[in-house]
C-alpha cells in the first residue's frame, strides 16, 4: 500500500479520538445544566458523537490490521 493511504487512516483515526474526547468533555459538561431539557438534548448528542466515533475509530483500525495481515503474508 502507498504512505498516503496509512497517512490517511492514521489522521482520520486520530480525528475520530479527538471527537470521542469531546463526546465525553461534553458529556460532562451535560451533568452541569440545570435546565433539565438542555439536558436531555445534551446528554443524548454526547452519546451519538460518542457511538459514531467509536465506530468509524474501530472500523479504520480493522481495515488497518486487515491491510497490516495481507502485506505481511505477501511473499
Amino acid at each position: 500500500m502507498k504512505y498516503t493511504w496509512w497517512i490517511f487512516q492514521i489522521l482520520m483515526m486520530l480525528t475520530s479520538f479527538f471527537f470521542l474526547v469531546f463526546g465525553v468533555d461534553l458529556m460532562r459538561a451535560a451533568y452541569t445544566l440545570e435546565n433539565p431539557y438542555h439536558f436531555i438534548m445534551t446528554f443524548f448528542s454526547a452519546s451519538f458523537i460518542i457511538l459514531i466515533s467509536l465506530a468509524l475509530a474501530i472500523s479504520f483500525l480493522i481495515k488497518m490490521i486487515r491491510v497490516f495481515k495481507k502485506i505481511r503474508n505477501t511473499p
